[in-house]
């Protein structure tokens, strides 16, 4: 019986050894892996050579379009953003205005000029540079429609009063000249026409 005990007992720690090496040793794979890993991402972090920066904070911007006669709004105008660089024009976005006459944007940094520009069907086009120095901004734009052209054939009142005055003050002269030689030569005007003649003998 003694024999048997020791014949069996090393078929079964051979065994037992085979699987605790075989478990030890994924283990450390496991963890040679995973130390291998972070090794390289450190390095990879530290060969990049740039930082990763994050973007600039941002405004929302709610532009508002509405009627400047009765305050209603304006839709599907089309909302024109161009970003600012000093006095460069970086590109533009362009939106419509919903049905209560809104677009909202919110990519635009806070500290940047943009030049806003609105265009809508009957009305004038409308342009006004803003400086983004809030997190929020809320811009209300009253487009007008467009005005009757200037016609120099239509009496204007006081403009029109102001530009002929200055019109006849130019022609005045000339009217003077004429009417003076549209009248009869009088006894005045003919002494001080006869000793410019004489001087010269």
């Amino acid at each position: 019986m003694g024999n048997f005990i020791v014949g069996w007992r090393p078929d079964t720690m051979k065994a037992m050894l085979h699987r605790t090496l075989f478990r030890f040793s994924i283990l450390v794979a496991v963890v040679g892996l995973i130390a291998g890993s972070l090794a390289a991402g450190a390095q990879d972090s530290a060969k990049r050579g740039r930082k990763y920066k994050s973007p600039p904070p941002t405004a929302r911007i709610e532009v508002t379009v509405l009627r400047d006669s009765n305050g209603k709004p304006i839709e599907n105008a089309a909302v024109i953003f161009h970003p600012m660089l000093g006095e460069k024009d970086k590109g533009n976005m362009e939106l419509k205005t919903d049905e209560d006459g809104k677009s909202i944007i919110d990519v635009l940094p806070i500290g940047d000029t943009v030049r806003l520009q609105i265009i809508a069907k009957g009305f004038q086009t409308f342009g006004n540079d803003y400086k983004i120095d809030k997190p929020e901004l809320a811009i209300e734009i009253r487009m007008k429609r467009p005005g009757e052209q200037y016609s120099i054939y239509k009496d204007h009142g006081e403009t029109a009063a102001a530009g002929k005055s200055a019109d006849t003050n130019k022609t005045a002269p000339a009217k003077d000249a004429g009417a003076a030689g549209d009248k009869p030569a009088s006894s005045e005007s003919q002494p001080a026409a006869q000793p410019s003649q004489s001087q010269p003998k």
